[in-house]
C-alpha cells in the first residue's frame, strides 16, 4: 500500500509541477515520448552501436549529468533492452528489461543529477566475445567511455558502470585500461554478470576504489544457478556462474570490509560501509533460471539507488515492477549519427585555412582538405543533420515512405563564425563520406532537397576567365558571396539552403567512367537545374560551383533502418532513390 501511495504522489508531482524548457543537446534527436532526447553513436569503435538517452528538460549552468554506462546482455539488441509494451507476435526480448522504464523511475527519484544512459551494443551480441575477438578492446572501450563523457563534459558528468548477463564483460574490460578506478566513476553495479571477477586482477581495484571516497558505491546481484539444469545439463560450470563469482567476490572484500547479513524477501543481502556495498543473493531451491528476472523485477532501479535514501522506496528489489505505468507503447531509435570528430576549439578558422592552401599543387590541397574535415574542423551546424521524410515509388510502383537525415548546407571548413564552403574532387569527398558514415547525394535526392529547403537562394555565378574560377581565391569570394545572399534573404546557419552549388553526385555513370566526376543541380527559383546530370570532367577538375552536401548513409525505410547504397544496388527498390533506369552497382567513387 505505501508503495502505490509513493508512486501516485509522484504521478501527481509530475501532472502537477510545470514542465522545465526543453533543451535540445546537438545531435540529439527527440524521441516523442516521454519528454526524452536520444543519440545514435555506429562504429565507434568499429562494430559497436551506442544509443543516449536522455530528458529534454535540465542541462542548466548549475545542472550535473549522471551517466549510465548500461553494457548490453548477451544476445539482446539496444531496442529489446530499451523494452516496450509487448504486442501478438512481439519477440520476448522486448519484455524482460524495461532499462527506458526503469529510467524514467528514477529520473523522478534522482531530481539532483540528469539521469542519462547509454545503452552499448556490439555486432557480436556479446561482450564476452567481442573481447576476445578484440586485441585493442583496452584501448576501445576506453574510447567508447571517454566520447560520451566528452559530450556531456559541461555537466562535470559522474559516471556509473553497469551491465547485466555478458555486459559485466564490459566493465572489467574497462578495469584492465585503467590502473585505477577513475573518481568520476561513483557507481559499479553487476545486475548478474559478474562472471568474469577475478580476486587479483579486479579486487584490489574495487577495494580501493571503495575506500577512496564515500560517494562510491558498488551493487551485485546473483542467484543460485549452479543448481540449474537447462536441456539436461548444468546451466553453468562449478565455478563458471555468478553464484560462485559473488560469493569469491564477497570473501574477498569480507577481509577489507565489516559485512552484515540479513534475509529479506527471499533475498540473502550483505551489506558494508553503511549500504554503499551490497550483495543481494537469491538461493534458488527450485533449480529455477531468474537471470532476467533480477533486472525485471526492479534490479536496474536498486543498483542505481541501494545505499542511499531512496533505496526500497517506491519499489522493492525482486518484488512487482513498479515501472509499469512508464512504459512506452513503441520504441523510437533516431538514425546513428555521422561520426564527425569533434572540433577544437582552438582549431584553424575557415580564413587560415583558405590562406595556407592557396598557392598548394592541386594534390596537396586536397589532402589538406581531407586532413582539416577528417579532423573534425567543420562548423558545428554542418553537424546537425535535418530529416527530410517523403512518399517514393519503387520500380514496381509500390509506395514506400522514406526518412533520411541532410547536412542543411554544404561541406566547410573552420567554425561557425569563420568558415569556408569547400570545393573538393570526387575522392577526396568518398574517403570523408566512408569516414563519416555518410554518402552523395543523387540527382533525385537533389531535387527532393531543393523542393524542401527552408531558404531557396538564386545561383551566382561568375564568367570563366581563363583558370580563375579553379582557384582558392575564387572560392573565398563565391562564399563571401552566398553569406551575403543569406544574409539578405533573412536565412541563418543550420536552416536547409539550397540553390547555391552544384551537387557533386553519385550515379551509375561512375561504373563507366571512373576517371570523371558527375555534377548535378544548382537550382533556379523556378526549380530547373542550371546543371543537368553531367559527367565531362576529369575525375580531378574542381571549381568553385561544386558542393558536397552528405546524407546520413542510414536511412528509414518505411520505419526500419537500411542503407543508402545498398538500397541503390536493389533491383526494385532504387528508384526511390534514383532517377535512373537501372541499379546502381557502384553507388561510390573509385578511390586510388
Amino acid at each position: 500500500m505505501v508503495e502505490k501511495i509513493i508512486l501516485l504522489f509522484l504521478s501527481y508531482l509530475l501532472l502537477t509541477v510545470p514542465p522545465a524548457p526543453s533543451q535540445e543537446l546537438a545531435g540529439f534527436k527527440p524521441s516523442g515520448v516521454f519528454g526524452e532526447q536520444q543519440m545514435v553513436i555506429e562504429n565507434s569503435p568499429p562494430g559497436t552501436r551506442i544509443l543516449i538517452n536522455a530528458p529534454l528538460t535540465g542541462f542548466g549552468d548549475d545542472d550535473r549529468v549522471l551517466i549510465v554506462f548500461y553494457a548490453l546482455p548477451n544476445g539482446n539488441t539496444i531496442e529489446q533492452t530499451f523494452g516496450k509494451k509487448i504486442k501478438v507476435g512481439d519477440d520476448w526480448h522486448f519484455d524482460i528489461q524495461h532499462i527506458a522504464a526503469q529510467t524514467r523511475f528514477l529520473r523522478n527519484i534522482l531530481t539532483d543529477r540528469i539521469v542519462v544512459v547509454a545503452y552499448l551494443e556490439n555486432d557480436m551480441k556479446s561482450w564476452p566475445a567481442w573481447k576476445a575477438a578484440t586485441p585493442d578492446y583496452r584501448d576501445q572501450v576506453r574510447g567508447i567511455i571517454d566520447e560520451v563523457t566528452e559530450i556531456f563534459s559541461p555537466w562535470r558528468p559522474e559516471l556509473v558502470l553497469n551491465g547485466h548477463s555478458g555486459g559485466g564483460r564490459f566493465i572489467f574490460s574497462y578495469l584492465d585500461a585503467l590502473d585505477e578506478i577513475p573518481s568520476d566513476v561513483v557507481r559499479i553495479a553487476f545486475l548478474d554478470s559478474n562472471y568474469g571477477y577475478e580476486d587479483t586482477i579486479y579486487g584490489p581495484k574495487l577495494v580501493k576504489w571503495i575506500k577512496s571516497g564515500n560517494d562510491k558505491y558498488l551493487c551485485t546481484l546473483a542467484y543460485n544457478d549452479s543448481v540449474v539444469v537447462y536441456n539436461g545439463k548444468p546451466l553453468v560450470s562449478p565455478t563458471g556462474g555468478t553464484w560462485y563469482r559473488s560469493k569469491m567476490m564477497l570473501k574477498y572484500f569480507s577481509s577489507e570490509f565489516r559485512f552484515r547479513e540479513k534475509e529479506l524477501d527471499s533475498l540473502s543481502r550483505f551489506r558494508a560501509e553503511r549500504g554503499r556495498i551490497e550483495f543481494n543473493l537469491k538461493p534458488n531451491p527450485e533449480g529455477r533460471i531468474y537471470h532476467t528476472r533480477q533486472v525485471e523485477y526492479n534490479g536496474f532501479i536498486h543498483s542505481m539507488l541501494n545505499g542511499t535514501k531512496y533505496e526500497q522506496k517506491g519499489y522493492r528489489y525482486f518484488g512487482e515492477r513498479a515501472y509499469t505505468e512508464m512504459i512506452a507503447d513503441t520504441i523510437i531509435i533516431p538514425l546513428r549519427r555521422l561520426n564527425i570528430p569533434n572540433r577544437d576549439p582552438s582549431g584553424e578558422t575557415g580564413t587560415a585555412f583558405m590562406i595556407r592552401i592557396n598557392d598548394l599543387p592541386l594534390e596537396e590541397r586536397e589532402e589538406e582538405i581531407f586532413r582539416a574535415a577528417s579532423s573534425g574542423n567543420i562548423p558545428d551546424f554542418l553537424r546537425q543533420t535535418l530529416r527530410l521524410k517523403g512518399e517514393f515509388e519503387d520500380l514496381e510502383g509500390t509506395k514506400h515512405i522514406i526518412e533520411y537525415e541532410v547536412m542543411p548546407d554544404y561541406l566547410a571548413i573552420g567554425s561557425d563564425d569563420d568558415f569556408c564552403r569547400i570545393p573538393m574532387n570526387p575522392r577526396t569527398a568518398q574517403r570523408l563520406a566512408d569516414l563519416f558514415g555518410a554518402s552523395m547525394l543523387t540527382a533525385k535526392l537533389s531535387d527532393h532537397i531543393w523542393a524542401a529547403a527552408d531558404i531557396k537562394l538564386t545561383p551566382f555565378n561568375y564568367v570563366p576567365v581563363g583558370n580563375a574560377n579553379e582557384l582558392v581565391t575564387k572560392f573565398g569570394e563565391h562564399n563571401a558571396q552566398i553569406e551575403k545572399q543569406l544574409s539578405e534573404a533573412g536565412g541563418h546557419h543550420g536552416q536547409l539552403v539550397a540553390g547555391i552549388k552544384k551537387d557533386v553526385i553519385i550515379s551509375s555513370r561512375i561504373a563507366d567512367r571512373t576517371d570523371r566526376v558527375v555534377l548535378y543541380g544548382w537550382h533556379k527559383p523556378d526549380s530547373k537545374p542550371i546543371q543537368p546530370v553531367y559527367s565531362g570532367h576529369i575525375w580531378w577538375y574542381v571549381d568553385y560551383s561544386h558542393g558536397i552536401r552528405f546524407i546520413n548513409n542510414q536511412v528509414i525505410l518505411d520505419g526500419k533502418p537500411a542503407l543508402f547504397t545498398d538500397i541503390l544496388k536493389d533491383s526494385v527498390l532504387f528508384q526511390l532513390f534514383s532517377n535512373e533506369p537501372s541499379p546502381m552497382l557502384q553507388p561510390f567513387y573509385t578511390l586510388p
